[in-house]
């Protein structure tokens, strides 16, 4: 965790989307190819054990990892979308986030008992979107759902772990 490489390479944009929001971009970590291994590498070592048979990936920075570790796993991929982006019937959650309010949604056939289910999304701050995703996901009734994030802020008061579930079992790469 707290890989040098992943922490020398991401970078910060203050004030975005509005003004007091230090963003953390991690498309400086997905163009550098040592960067995406890395990442790639250490969530397939995290889950390469776990039974993992679909990843739900995050609008949208969420489905790059996603995508390269599935592949590693041998797992499908979910996609989690904004309202109207699916093309077949869903089902949705809304959520409160750090700056507004949003809904998300998969496709009802995507999800069925005997899976177990890695959800991903590139940063955990307040835990508004991981957490509608896990309600979400929940309603499928998986045998077990574990989420991952590359990015957690720690040192910002916004403790995003806290409003998760105890049988979410929670990883990152970097804590900041």
């Amino acid at each position: 965790m707290n890989n040098k490489l992943l922490l020398d390479n991401l970078r910060c944009i203050p004030d975005f989307p509005k003004k007091g929001i230090n963003f953390r971009d991690v498309t400086t970590l997905f163009k550098n190819p040592d960067c995406l291994r890395t990442i790639s590498d250490e969530m397939y070592e995290m889950y390469k054990d776990k039974g993992i048979t679909k990843i739900v990936g995050i609008e949208s920075r969420g489905f790059v990892m996603s995508s390269a570790v599935a592949i590693r796993l041998g797992a499908g991929i979910v996609l989690c979308r904004k309202p109207g982006k699916l093309p077949c019937e869903t089902v949705q959650e809304s959520y409160d986030k750090e700056y507004g309010t949003d809904t998300i949604e998969i496709h009802k056939d995507s999800i069925c008992e005997d899976d177990v289910i890695l959800l991903h999304d590139d940063l955990l701050a307040t835990g508004g979107t991981m957490k509608a995703a896990c309600d979400l996901v929940k309603k499928f009734k998986p045998k077990k759902i574990y989420a991952n994030f590359i990015i957690e802020l720690v040192n910002e008061g916004l403790d995003g772990r806290s409003h998760f579930d105890e049988d979410i079992e929670i990883s990152t790469l970097i804590q900041i």
